[in-house]
């Protein structure tokens, strides 16, 4: 079996999670984000692709 997982939608599952439990962390947690997408954008999503 082969899966193939993105960083993005990782970051965003986790980050939602984060905001539900925690809505005080909402600054932080979307700063985080925008930065992480930012360097995905930058530096390529083909480099951080999870093989499992």
């Amino acid at each position: 079996m082969h899966l193939n997982i993105t960083l993005g939608p990782l970051i965003t599952l986790i980050a939602g999670i984060l905001i539900l439990i925690m809505p005080r962390l909402l600054n932080y947690i979307v700063a985080i984000y925008l930065i992480i997408i930012g360097l995905i954008g930058i530096f390529g999503a083909h480099n951080m692709a999870l093989h499992a």
